[in-house]
């Protein structure tokens, strides 16, 4: 069903046709530079979105007619991301019991909803689980995240910009590999605790450019002149707030759930490409004028 979790009389509403016993919570605005320049779709949608469907679960799983409570077979699990951490130095990693630091209206809205949903755990028994994922690449993905604009700047010729010196650090994680892990805390995650999901690939971002630039030189070609794809790569001002590095501890999953990675970096990268090469269609019809005015708001000036 198409709605709008803003909508707390839709979300009931749903709980009470469908006889909802299962959430996977992915509704979310997630995009860090958006929400500096429009923090409030962020606050509203994350914290009061999120808000709107732990009270639905409430209502439907923990009442029964008599009063008792019920939804001992529901699940309600949040789907969140490492960014409520805040940023690492050189060295460490994320563990599920670091404290929360974060550092943008994006980070702050996703933290504050991770609170909510452990509130709604301890306080009403409600059946929880939190994941705290590192950056997630792969097929489907909207253009203004860093993969896919690069993939789709670099066929047009266009300049590939990256923020400030390029070495900030992120973890990587394939899609497919999020889904899984996923799925797996979903099924066999003891409630009320959090797992963290990574991909075990740290990155620089100038390394993730580099490795879709040369993929597509060897794949399509060079660029008329004979130049390579690296030669667009243009320095910008970085962006507010922009933690250094990210990095992920997924030992708790691994050993609790046996779930790990199954996709490296390099495979998942060409998977990738490949998948942009072969639509195109898919790219044009979401590369809108509204994508275009806000590509130029946010890098044509810096």
């Amino acid at each position: 069903m198409k709605g709008d979790i803003g909508d707390a009389t839709l979300v009931s509403q749903i709980f009470a046709q469908e006889q909802i016993d299962t959430v996977v919570h992915f509704a979310a605005e997630s995009h860090v530079d958006r929400s500096i320049t429009g923090p409030a779709e962020f606050v509203q949608t994350n914290i009061f979105g999120t808000f709107n469907i732990l009270e639905a679960a409430r209502e439907a799983w923990l009442k029964e007619p008599s009063g008792k409570p019920s939804g001992t077979d529901c699940r309600f699990l949040h789907v969140s991301t490492d960014e409520v951490y805040g940023s690492l130095g050189e060295t460490g990693a994320f563990q599920e019991t670091t404290p929360y630091d974060p550092r943008s209206p994006y980070s702050a809205s996703k933290a504050s909803s991770d609170h909510l949903v452990s509130s709604y755990y301890h306080t009403y028994g409600l059946p929880t689980l939190i994941t705290n994922c590192s950056n997630n690449y792969g097929p489907y993905q909207f253009p203004e995240k860093l993969i896919p604009l690069i993939i789709n700047n670099a066929l047009q010729g266009r300049p590939l910009p990256v923020y400030g010196d390029g070495k900030n650090v992120r973890d990587w994680l394939y899609v497919v590999d999020h889904c899984e892990a996923i799925l797996t805390v979903l099924q066999h995650g003891k409630i009320g605790e959090t797992y963290n999901i990574g991909g075990n690939s740290e990155k620089q971002n100038i390394e993730v450019v580099h490795t879709i630039c040369d993929i597509l030189d060897e794949k399509v070609g060079l660029l008329p002149g004979d130049r390579a794809r690296r030669s667009l790569i243009t320095y910008v001002k970085d962006r507010a707030g922009h933690d250094r590095r990210y990095a992920i501890d997924a030992t708790k999953i691994r050993t609790n759930l046996g779930w790990h990675p199954r996709v490296n970096f390099a495979d998942g990268m060409h998977r990738t490409v490949e998948w942009y090469l072969d639509n195109k269609a898919w790219i044009a019809s979401v590369t809108d004028g509204s994508y275009r005015e806000y590509y130029e708001k946010m890098y044509g000036n810096r």
